[in-house]
Protein backbone atom coordinates (compact mmCIF):
# COMPACT_ATOMS: atom_id res chain seq x y z
CA UNK A 1 0.00 0.00 0.00
CA UNK A 2 1.24 3.63 -0.72
CA UNK A 3 1.52 6.37 1.54
CA UNK A 4 -1.82 7.51 2.27
CA UNK A 5 -2.50 11.38 1.40
CA UNK A 6 -5.69 13.60 2.46
CA UNK A 7 -7.91 15.67 0.23
CA UNK A 8 -10.39 18.44 2.00
CA UNK A 9 -13.25 18.81 -0.80
CA UNK A 10 -15.66 21.02 1.52
CA UNK A 11 -16.36 21.88 5.04
CA UNK A 12 -19.15 23.62 6.83
CA UNK A 13 -20.77 25.88 4.26
CA UNK A 14 -18.81 24.57 1.96
CA UNK A 15 -20.22 21.42 2.01
CA UNK A 16 -19.81 19.00 -0.88
CA UNK A 17 -23.41 17.83 -3.07
CA UNK A 18 -23.48 14.12 -2.54
CA UNK A 19 -23.33 13.60 -6.67
CA UNK A 20 -20.53 16.45 -6.87
CA UNK A 21 -18.23 13.88 -4.08
CA UNK A 22 -19.48 10.16 -6.13
CA UNK A 23 -17.91 12.22 -9.16
CA UNK A 24 -14.91 13.02 -7.50
CA UNK A 25 -14.61 8.96 -6.18
CA UNK A 26 -14.78 7.86 -9.74
CA UNK A 27 -11.74 10.36 -10.70
CA UNK A 28 -9.87 9.68 -7.88
CA UNK A 29 -10.65 5.40 -7.82
CA UNK A 30 -9.47 5.43 -11.34
CA UNK A 31 -6.41 7.25 -10.92
CA UNK A 32 -5.27 5.12 -8.47
CA UNK A 33 -6.07 2.04 -10.12
CA UNK A 34 -3.55 3.48 -12.81
CA UNK A 35 -1.01 3.66 -10.27
CA UNK A 36 -1.07 7.39 -10.83
CA UNK A 37 -1.76 8.84 -7.81
CA UNK A 38 -0.91 7.13 -4.36
CA UNK A 39 -4.13 6.05 -2.08
CA UNK A 40 -5.93 8.79 -0.83
CA UNK A 41 -8.81 9.57 1.53
CA UNK A 42 -11.07 12.20 0.46
CA UNK A 43 -12.57 13.93 4.18
CA UNK A 44 -15.91 16.77 3.85
CA UNK A 45 -19.00 17.39 5.09
CA UNK A 46 -22.09 16.40 2.27
CA UNK A 47 -24.71 19.04 2.17
CA UNK A 48 -28.34 16.35 3.56
CA UNK A 49 -29.00 13.65 1.68
CA UNK A 50 -30.24 10.13 1.90
CA UNK A 51 -28.35 7.49 0.35
CA UNK A 52 -29.19 3.70 0.03
CA UNK A 53 -27.09 0.83 -0.69
CA UNK A 54 -27.53 -2.54 -2.82
CA UNK A 55 -29.54 -4.40 -0.12
CA UNK A 56 -31.84 -1.29 1.22
CA UNK A 57 -35.65 -2.73 1.40
CA UNK A 58 -38.67 -0.15 0.23
CA UNK A 59 -39.36 -0.44 3.44
CA UNK A 60 -36.81 1.26 5.26
CA UNK A 61 -36.81 4.11 2.92
CA UNK A 62 -38.83 7.58 3.98
CA UNK A 63 -42.42 7.38 4.05
CA UNK A 64 -43.11 10.64 2.56
CA UNK A 65 -41.54 9.50 -0.68
CA UNK A 66 -37.93 12.18 0.35
CA UNK A 67 -35.87 11.43 -2.78
CA UNK A 68 -33.07 8.91 -1.57
CA UNK A 69 -29.70 8.30 -3.71
CA UNK A 70 -29.15 5.03 -4.88
CA UNK A 71 -25.72 3.67 -4.89
CA UNK A 72 -23.26 1.47 -6.08
CA UNK A 73 -22.44 0.29 -2.11
CA UNK A 74 -22.66 -2.25 0.31
CA UNK A 75 -25.52 -1.69 2.89
CA UNK A 76 -28.35 -0.23 3.63
CA UNK A 77 -29.61 3.31 3.56
CA UNK A 78 -28.41 6.22 5.85
CA UNK A 79 -28.70 10.12 6.19
CA UNK A 80 -25.75 12.59 5.20
CA UNK A 81 -25.45 15.97 6.28
CA UNK A 82 -23.88 18.93 8.14
CA UNK A 83 -22.14 18.03 11.67
CA UNK A 84 -20.88 14.75 10.41
CA UNK A 85 -17.04 13.82 8.96
CA UNK A 86 -17.33 11.87 5.85
CA UNK A 87 -14.77 9.93 4.66
CA UNK A 88 -13.70 7.91 1.08
CA UNK A 89 -10.54 6.14 1.28
CA UNK A 90 -9.83 4.52 -1.55
CA UNK A 91 -7.04 2.60 -1.38
CA UNK A 92 -5.54 -0.35 -4.11
CA UNK A 93 -5.71 -3.20 -2.05
CA UNK A 94 -3.54 -6.92 -2.23
CA UNK A 95 -6.49 -9.41 -4.64
CA UNK A 96 -8.67 -11.25 -3.44
CA UNK A 97 -9.62 -8.71 -1.52
CA UNK A 98 -10.34 -8.95 1.73
CA UNK A 99 -12.88 -6.83 2.57
CA UNK A 100 -14.10 -7.52 5.43
CA UNK A 101 -10.42 -6.54 6.93
CA UNK A 102 -10.49 -3.33 5.20
CA UNK A 103 -13.80 -2.70 7.03
CA UNK A 104 -12.22 -3.59 10.15
CA UNK A 105 -9.20 -1.11 10.01
CA UNK A 106 -11.47 1.60 9.34
CA UNK A 107 -13.09 0.96 12.54
CA UNK A 108 -10.29 0.38 14.28
CA UNK A 109 -8.97 3.95 13.46
CA UNK A 110 -12.37 5.74 14.61
CA UNK A 111 -12.60 3.84 18.09
CA UNK A 112 -8.53 4.83 18.41
CA UNK A 113 -10.06 8.69 17.23
CA UNK A 114 -12.73 8.33 19.97
CA UNK A 115 -10.57 7.47 22.48
CA UNK A 116 -8.80 10.48 22.40
CA UNK A 117 -11.87 12.36 22.82
CA UNK A 118 -13.00 10.27 25.91
CA UNK A 119 -15.37 8.41 24.31
CA UNK A 120 -15.71 4.30 24.72
CA UNK A 121 -16.68 2.56 21.00
CA UNK A 122 -16.88 -0.79 20.08
CA UNK A 123 -17.85 -3.12 17.28
CA UNK A 124 -21.09 -4.89 17.54
CA UNK A 125 -20.81 -8.71 16.51
CA UNK A 126 -22.73 -9.10 12.98
CA UNK A 127 -22.96 -4.88 12.11
CA UNK A 128 -20.47 -3.16 10.57
CA UNK A 129 -19.62 0.30 11.77
CA UNK A 130 -18.94 1.65 15.29
CA UNK A 131 -21.01 1.93 18.09
CA UNK A 132 -21.50 3.44 21.71
CA UNK A 133 -23.10 0.27 23.87
CA UNK A 134 -26.01 0.28 25.80
CA UNK A 135 -27.85 -1.73 27.88
CA UNK A 136 -29.21 -5.35 26.28
CA UNK A 137 -33.20 -4.68 25.52
CA UNK A 138 -34.41 -7.75 27.71
CA UNK A 139 -34.58 -7.17 31.39
CA UNK A 140 -33.29 -3.51 30.87
CA UNK A 141 -35.41 -1.00 32.62
CA UNK A 142 -34.90 1.97 30.87
CA UNK A 143 -36.13 5.94 31.36
CA UNK A 144 -38.94 6.49 28.69
CA UNK A 145 -38.94 9.81 26.68
CA UNK A 146 -41.02 12.76 28.37
CA UNK A 147 -42.07 9.75 31.07
CA UNK A 148 -43.37 7.62 28.74
CA UNK A 149 -42.77 3.80 29.81
CA UNK A 150 -41.24 0.83 27.06
CA UNK A 151 -42.71 -1.69 29.53
CA UNK A 152 -43.53 -3.66 26.15
CA UNK A 153 -41.02 -3.21 23.76
CA UNK A 154 -42.51 -4.52 20.33
CA UNK A 155 -39.20 -4.26 19.40
CA UNK A 156 -38.35 -7.79 20.82
CA UNK A 157 -41.35 -9.19 19.66
CA UNK A 158 -42.43 -8.08 16.15
CA UNK A 159 -40.19 -8.42 12.77
CA UNK A 160 -42.23 -5.38 10.81
CA UNK A 161 -41.90 -3.19 14.02
CA UNK A 162 -41.66 0.31 12.06
CA UNK A 163 -40.22 3.14 14.86
CA UNK A 164 -41.23 5.82 12.50
CA UNK A 165 -44.68 4.97 13.01
CA UNK A 166 -44.75 4.53 16.83
CA UNK A 167 -44.32 7.83 18.12
CA UNK A 168 -41.10 9.89 18.97
CA UNK A 169 -40.21 7.51 22.28
CA UNK A 170 -38.98 4.76 19.69
CA UNK A 171 -36.96 7.54 17.45
CA UNK A 172 -33.61 6.44 16.47
CA UNK A 173 -32.54 9.87 17.66
CA UNK A 174 -33.50 9.13 21.05
CA UNK A 175 -31.44 5.82 21.72
CA UNK A 176 -29.81 7.14 23.65
CA UNK A 177 -32.82 7.73 26.29
CA UNK A 178 -34.13 4.33 26.11
CA UNK A 179 -30.31 3.03 26.82
CA UNK A 180 -29.69 0.98 23.50
CA UNK A 181 -27.21 0.37 21.41
CA UNK A 182 -26.68 3.41 19.14
CA UNK A 183 -24.16 3.77 16.05
CA UNK A 184 -21.45 6.56 15.89
CA UNK A 185 -20.11 5.85 12.58
CA UNK A 186 -21.66 4.38 9.66
CA UNK A 187 -19.17 1.87 6.80
CA UNK A 188 -20.52 1.51 3.49
CA UNK A 189 -17.83 -0.08 0.76
CA UNK A 190 -17.51 -0.72 -2.61
CA UNK A 191 -14.08 -2.35 -4.39
CA UNK A 192 -14.22 -2.32 -8.05
CA UNK A 193 -10.38 -3.22 -9.82
CA UNK A 194 -9.35 -4.28 -6.30
CA UNK A 195 -9.81 -0.42 -5.62
CA UNK A 196 -11.52 0.68 -2.54
CA UNK A 197 -14.80 3.15 -2.71
CA UNK A 198 -17.08 5.30 -0.19
CA UNK A 199 -16.70 4.97 3.40
CA UNK A 200 -17.45 5.92 6.62
CA UNK A 201 -19.53 8.29 8.15
CA UNK A 202 -18.86 9.62 11.72
CA UNK A 203 -21.39 11.98 13.57
CA UNK A 204 -20.14 14.62 15.28
CA UNK A 205 -22.94 17.37 15.89
CA UNK A 206 -25.21 16.65 13.24
CA UNK A 207 -28.80 16.92 14.00
CA UNK A 208 -29.96 13.31 14.34
CA UNK A 209 -33.54 13.72 13.71
CA UNK A 210 -32.53 13.23 10.51
CA UNK A 211 -32.29 9.91 11.23
CA UNK A 212 -35.38 9.24 12.07
CA UNK A 213 -37.35 9.55 8.90
CA UNK A 214 -35.78 6.40 7.50
CA UNK A 215 -35.19 2.82 9.32
CA UNK A 216 -30.84 3.72 9.26
CA UNK A 217 -29.01 0.80 8.42
CA UNK A 218 -32.13 -1.05 7.80
CA UNK A 219 -32.16 -2.00 12.37
CA UNK A 220 -34.88 -1.75 13.67
CA UNK A 221 -33.80 -2.32 17.43
CA UNK A 222 -31.01 -0.18 18.05
CA UNK A 223 -30.63 3.67 16.96
CA UNK A 224 -27.71 6.44 16.77
CA UNK A 225 -25.89 9.03 17.86
CA UNK A 226 -22.85 11.60 17.76
CA UNK A 227 -19.74 12.46 19.78
CA UNK A 228 -21.42 15.74 20.99
CA UNK A 229 -24.34 13.73 22.24
CA UNK A 230 -22.52 11.22 24.14
CA UNK A 231 -19.86 13.98 26.03
CA UNK A 232 -22.40 16.54 26.50
CA UNK A 233 -20.72 19.07 24.63
CA UNK A 234 -20.38 20.46 20.99
CA UNK A 235 -17.65 18.60 19.42
CA UNK A 236 -17.41 20.01 15.45
CA UNK A 237 -16.51 18.39 12.51
CA UNK A 238 -13.04 20.50 12.31
CA UNK A 239 -12.22 19.49 15.57
CA UNK A 240 -12.46 15.81 14.71
CA UNK A 241 -10.67 15.75 11.44
CA UNK A 242 -6.88 15.50 12.34
CA UNK A 243 -7.39 13.38 14.84
CA UNK A 244 -8.98 11.24 12.18
CA UNK A 245 -6.77 11.68 9.78
CA UNK A 246 -3.94 10.61 12.37
CA UNK A 247 -5.39 7.76 13.35
CA UNK A 248 -6.30 6.63 9.55
CA UNK A 249 -2.66 6.95 8.64
CA UNK A 250 -1.26 5.26 11.57
CA UNK A 251 -3.87 1.97 11.30
CA UNK A 252 -3.74 2.12 7.48
CA UNK A 253 -0.25 2.45 7.31
CA UNK A 254 0.83 0.04 10.46
CA UNK A 255 -1.55 -2.96 9.19
CA UNK A 256 -0.19 -3.94 5.98
CA UNK A 257 -3.46 -5.81 4.29
CA UNK A 258 -2.70 -9.06 2.98
CA UNK A 259 -4.96 -11.04 0.36
CA UNK A 260 -7.82 -12.76 1.47
CA UNK A 261 -7.62 -16.46 1.34
CA UNK A 262 -9.13 -18.67 -0.82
Amino acid sequence: MSELRFAHLGFGTEAVDYHVAWQEQRRVHTARFADEIPDTCLLLEHTPVYTAGRRTEDSERPLDGTPVVDVDRGGKITWHGPGQLVGYPILKLPRPVDVVAHVRRIEEAVIRACAEFGLDTTRVEGRSGVWVLGSALEGTERPGTGGLSLDFDPRLHDEEFDPRLSGPEYAPSNAGQRDEDRKLCAIGIRVAKGVTMHGFALNCDPDNTSFDRIVPCGIRDAGVTSISQELGRKVPVTEVVPVVERHLRAVLDAEVPLPRAV
